[in-house]
């Protein structure tokens, strides 16, 4: 088909991200969004520029014209949202976490492993240029045996004890809440570029702001409400974690993870050091790629299509000089999964650094090691294997 049609499920904060990458593309339309309710979804597609409101999301998924799926819902309700639209014959799109746990998570890779369908989890952070050059430098060897990857993601968007979200309720996000929301990019991040697996993890998870004071009405993500009518709520999951690492290729590694930290927006960074030399990643200055040497000077790669590896290249789209960003990348990890899908979503089609439901069900695992691990007193915990020939053919066992 020349044209492809897509449809959104939970049309909050994140939705009008992944209508603007989509819109870029150019060859995809935008045919309607389901929310929470006929009347919310109505006033929201209104905001975002779409024409059809459908009632519920079945009608969604009832519908001819939407091919795409794409599952922008809270985390609780991915396994059902993604679920269903396997089953009605759609190509998914789902945020991160893939799922509320690694048991949904494996039924949901099983069932779009079955399915000949495309599968994508938005790890967005690979759809950067100089990730994708920094994962290319370690495959080719250009910084020795890896031997310490470490790094953080911090923010300070929950600093305020009058800031809540549905994000922080077991019930709605998971078990997990700073680990499973940002942590779990960095973790993607991590494997992504060093091309290794996380196999052991020790874990200390805290709770700085243990009460909270709510607001009588919902607010959006990173809203500031100033609403005066408050409820106290005692906030069981973690807002603060710090995660000692092994990998399968024998490097250590560190972890630090907050989302009470003032001054901290989006500081997601990621270092690795090898024999030979460094490499490290900030996702504030996406555009620079720092390398450390021992016997020479440092330096600085910036993002320049002309001098990038082919397999960076097409991740940049303007000339050196242009910063590119966020909403770059995000739009990359977007014209990725079309691209697949536009090629049969068979799996020896599948771009490279596209990431998958394989990748989402790993990811979960890694975070329940981790879960596992502060539950226990602070124990090393093994991540649980899973055959990786399953991982990355997306073909049945």
């Amino acid at each position: 088909m020349s044209r492809l049609g897509m449809g959104l499920v939970g049309p909050g904060f994140i939705a009008a991200h992944h209508l603007d990458a989509v819109r870029r593309l150019g060859n995809v339309d935008v045919i309607g969004v389901a929310g929470s309710s006929p009347e919310s979804t109505q006033r929201r597609a209104a905001e975002l520029g779409v024409g059809r409101a459908y009632e519920n999301y079945q009608r969604l998924l009832d519908d001819p014209a939407v091919h795409v799926v794409h599952n922008t819902t809270p985390n609780h309700l991915h396994k059902e949202v993604s679920l269903a639209a396997l089953r009605a014959g759609k190509h998914v799109i789902s945020d991160k976490p893939l799922a509320s746990s690694a048991k949904e998570s494996r039924e949901l890779f099983e069932a779009a492993r079955a399915s000949g369908l495309a599968h994508v989890v938005t790890f967005n952070y690979r759809g950067h240029a100089l990730v994708q050059q920094a994962r290319s430098m370690i495959a080719n060897g250009e910084l020795g045996a890896p031997v310490f990857v470490h790094g953080c993601y911090l923010q300070d968007w929950l600093t305020d004890e009058r800031t809540y979200s549905w994000r922080l309720d077991p019930s709605l996000g998971g078990a997990s809440s700073a680990l499973g929301d940002i942590g779990s990019h960095w973790c993607d991040l991590a494997e992504h570029v060093t091309g290794s697996r996380i196999v052991a993890v020790l874990a200390d998870l805290h709770t700085a702001v243990p009460l909270r004071q709510v607001a009588a009405t919902a607010s959006r993500a990173f809203d500031a409400s100033t609403d005066t009518a408050r409820r106290e709520v005692k906030i069981t999951s973690e807002d603060l974690a710090s995660v000692l690492l092994r990998f399968d290729n024998g490097a250590r590694g560190s972890l630090v993870v907050g989302q009470v930290l003032p001054g901290h927006k989006n500081d997601l960074r990621l270092e690795v050091n090898g024999r030979q030399a460094s490499l490290a990643w900030r996702q504030e200055q996406p555009n620079e790629l720092w390398l450390g040497h021992h016997a020479q000077a440092n330096a600085l790669i910036a993002k320049d299509p002309a001098r990038l590896d082919p397999s960076a290249r097409s991740y940049a789209h303007l000339p050196a000089g242009h910063p590119e960003a966020w909403a770059d990348a995000f739009r990359n990890l977007i014209a990725d999964a079309y691209r697949w899908i536009g090629e049969g979503a068979r799996p020896e089609h599948k771009p490279a650094a596209l990431p998958t439901f394989a990748d989402g069900y790993r990811n979960s695992l890694v975070i329940d090691a981790m879960l596992r691990s502060d539950a226990s007193g602070g124990i090393w915990q093994p991540v649980e294997h899973v055959d990786e020939s399953q991982l990355t053919t997306g073909t049945p066992a």
